[in-house]
C-alpha cells in the first residue's frame, strides 16, 4: 500500500526506474519500481496524488503524515506566480537556509514523500484561445486569469525549486484536437524547448547541488504522427532525461522500444477506475488522478476493490461509490465502505459523515478525503498483485461485470469551486461559482421593483387613493403630538 514493502530507502538500486516485469513489444501491464534518494520506494503502476497550491485539498500536512499513504504528490507552478513577471512570487524569493528544496519547505510536503512538478494543473483549466502557446509561450491559468509563462523563465526557475520530478513543457492544447500542421509545428517547437532545457542544465550543472528528474513531454498524437520528434528523443536526448510525461491515451500504443525502458507519467485524466484499469493495460506506469477529489468534493466515498470481492450475480452491478448525502445514512452506524481500515472508516461511521456535510463541516471532506486516497492505495496495490500473478486481463473482466461503469451522479452541494475562471458549459447551465450573496441582491432588485417610486406629473388624489399617501393612526397621532 505504501510502496515500501519491497524495499527501504538504504537499499535503493542503481537505477531511478527498474522495470521487473513486463512483456516486450507490445502494450501491456509491467511491473516496476520508482525510486529517487530521500523518498519512498515506490512500487508501480500507482497514482500520484493532486495538489492545490501544494496541497492536496482538504488535508493539512500533518494530516497528510499521519492518516494518509501517499507516497507522491504533482505539484503546478501556475498555482504560484500570478505576480510574475512584474512581481517576484514569493516562491521565487523563498531560500531555505539548509539548501534544501524551497518549493518543498513552501508547501511543508513530508521529505520523504516524492514531489513532481509541472507547468499545469491537472486537469488543467483549458486556455480560451484557439491557438494558447507561442513558439517562446504557453498560456498558463493562474489566480488572476490567463496569461503568458515564457519557456526559458520557466527552465530557469523550476530547476531553483529542486523538485524531485520536473515535467518539461509541452506544446499541449488542451481540450482541442490537433491537425498535421499543428503537430509539426508542435513538434519543432517541443524539440528547441527541450533541448535548451537541456542545455541549460548542463550550464549550470555544478551550481545546482542538486537536479530534478526531467519528464519530457510527448504530444498528445500517436508516437508515429510524432515520429521526428520521437527519433530526436531516441537518438540524441534519451540520456537526458528520465521519464515521459504522457497527455493522451492513443500515446501509449506504439511507444517506440528504444524509449520503453523509461517511467509514463499519465495526464489522460482517467474518469473512472474503469478507465484507469485501461490505461494500466497500456503500460502506463503512474497517474494522476482528478476524479479523486471530484469524489471528495461531491461527498462520494469511493467504495471498490480490485479484484473484486464479490463474484458476478448477474443483477444491478455494484456501484462504485456511497453519496454520503443521502439522508438513508442518518442513522446508519457502518463504516464508510465494508472492511476498510482507514482512519474515517475506523474512527466514524455514515452518520456522522452524513451530519458533518449537511452541516457543511469541512471536517466532513477531509474525513472523506482520507477515505477515498486510501481506497485508490489499496486498489492499485491490488492491480500490482493482479499483474504479478499474471492474471490482469481476467481481474479486469470480472471488474467490468460487478461495478457499474460511471462514479454516482452529484447529488449534493460541496465547497465552492476554486477560481473564477469557470464558466456555464451549456445552453442554459449556471455558473459553477455564483456569486456571493446574490440571492439577496436578487430579492432587493424585486422590492425595488414593486416599491417605484410614482411619476412626478401624477395627481395627489390617485397617489391616495393607491395608498401611497396613508400611514398608521399611531404613527399620525404621534406625529401630531410631536409638531404640537
Amino acid at each position: 500500500m505504501n510502496g515500501t514493502a519491497n524495499g527501504t530507502l538504504a537499499q535503493l538500486p542503481d537505477e531511478m526506474f527498474s522495470i521487473i516485469q513486463a512483456t516486450a513489444g507490445t502494450p501491456s501491464p509491467r511491473l516496476a519500481r520508482l525510486c529517487l534518494p530521500g523518498r519512498r520506494i515506490i512500487d508501480t503502476p500507482h497514482y500520484l496524488a493532486s495538489t492545490s497550491r501544494g496541497v492536496v485539498p482538504h488535508i493539512t500536512q500533518d494530516t497528510f503524515r499521519r492518516d494518509t499513504s501517499i507516497n507522491g504528490v504533482y505539484v503546478a507552478l501556475e498555482d504560484f506566480i500570478e505576480r510574475a513577471p512584474r512581481k517576484v512570487p514569493p516562491l521565487y524569493q523563498f531560500k531555505p537556509l539548509d539548501g534544501a528544496s524551497p518549493l518543498r519547505k513552501f508547501v511543508a510536503l513530508p521529505d520523504d514523500a516524492l514531489l513532481v512538478l509541472g507547468a499545469r494543473r491537472s486537469p488543467p483549466v483549458a486556455a480560451p484561445a484557439a491557438n494558447p502557446n507561442t513558439d517562446t509561450t504557453i498560456s498558463i491559468c493562474t489566480a488572476v486569469g490567463f496569461r503568458q509563462l515564457k519557456v526559458d523563465e520557466y527552465a530557469e526557475e523550476t530547476e531553483e525549486l529542486k523538485a524531485d520530478i520536473l515535467v518539461g513543457l509541452g506544446d499541449v492544447p488542451y481540450g482541442r484536437a490537433l491537425g498535421n500542421k499543428r503537430v509539426e509545428r508542435a513538434t519543432d517547437r517541443m524539440i528547441q524547448w527541450l533541448q535548451d532545457h537541456v542545455a541549460l542544465r548542463e550550464e549550470r550543472k555544478d551550481g545546482y547541488g542538486h537536479q530534478a528528474k526531467l519528464f519530457a513531454s510527448l504530444i498528445p498524437v500517436e508516437c508515429r504522427k510524432q515520429q521526428f520528434y520521437i527519433d530526436c528523443l531516441a537518438e540524441e536526448l534519451v540520456k537526458d532525461i528520465s521519464g515521459l510525461a504522457l497527455y493522451n491515451l492513443s500515446t501509449l500504443e506504439d511507444i517506440p522500444e528504444s524509449l520503453a525502458h523509461l517511467p509514463r507519467l499519465g495526464f489522460t485524466e482517467p474518469k473512472t477506475p474503469h478507465e484507469i484499469l485501461q490505461q494500466v493495460a497500456l503500460g502506463m506506469d503512474i497517474l494522476t488522478i482528478p476524479f479523486i477529489g471530484a469524489a471528495t468534493d461531491a461527498g462520494i466515498a469511493l467504495d471498490f476493490t480490485f479484484p473484486p470481492r464479490h463474484a458476478p450475480n448477474g443483477l444491478e452491478p455494484r456501484s462504485l461509490g456511497v453519496d454520503m448525502w443521502s439522508a438513508e445514512h442518518a442513522v446508519d452506524v457502518s463504516p464508510l465502505s465494508e472492511s476498510c481500515q482507514c482512519y474515517a472508516c475506523t474512527n466514524h461511521h455514515r452518520a456522522y459523515l452524513q451530519h458533518l456535510l449537511a452541516a457543511k463541516e469541512m471536517l466532513g471532506w477531509v474525513l472523506v478525503q482520507i477515505h477515498n486516497h486510501h481506497t485508490m492505495d489499496l486498489f492499485f496495490a491490488g492491480i500490482r498483485q493482479s499483474i504479478a500473478r499474471d492474471t490482469f486481463d481476467e481481474d479486469v473482466n470480472t471488474f467490468s461485470k460487478v461495478y457499474e461503469s460511471q462514479l454516482p451522479e452529484k447529488t449534493g452541494q460541496g465547497p465552492r469551486v476554486r477560481g473564477y475562471q469557470y464558466r456555464a458549459e451549456g445552453p442554459g447551465e449556471s455558473k459553477k461559482n455564483a456569486i456571493a450573496f446574490q440571492h439577496k441582491m436578487n430579492d432587493g432588485k424585486e422590492k425595488l421593483a414593486e416599491g417605484t417610486p410614482p411619476a412626478a406629473d401624477v395627481d395627489a388624489e390617485d397617489l391616495e387613493v393607491k395608498g401611497f399617501g396613508e400611514k398608521d393612526e399611531v404613527e399620525v397621532s404621534s406625529t401630531t403630538r410631536r409638531a404640537g
